[in-house]
């Protein structure tokens, strides 16, 4: 068995969140400039909550409830698509 998990930043689905923001960071310096404070701004914002999410299960686990209450957040917000 592999060294124990010590740090959130350890963890997959941290790492796999990490670099979604990236992408999105990356693909949004692409858009109009009519967008740059607006649109831009809520997706990139949008594209952090996850891991910050992630970041606060992690310092929340030895509480159930609170923990699983923050990574059903994280979820939430991988799953949340464009409203409408």
């Amino acid at each position: 068995m592999g060294q124990p998990i010590r740090s959130h930043r350890q963890l997959e689905v941290y790492k796999r969140s990490f670099e979604a923001a990236r992408v999105v960071f990356r693909l949004s310096r692409q858009f109009p400039p009519e967008e740059r404070y607006s649109l831009t701004d809520q997706i990139r914002r949008s594209s952090r909550s996850g891991r910050a999410a992630i970041t606060e299960g992690w310092r929340k686990r030895r509480y159930e409830a609170s923990f699983i209450n923050r990574i059903n957040d994280a979820e939430g917000e991988a799953l949340a698509g464009p409203r409408r």
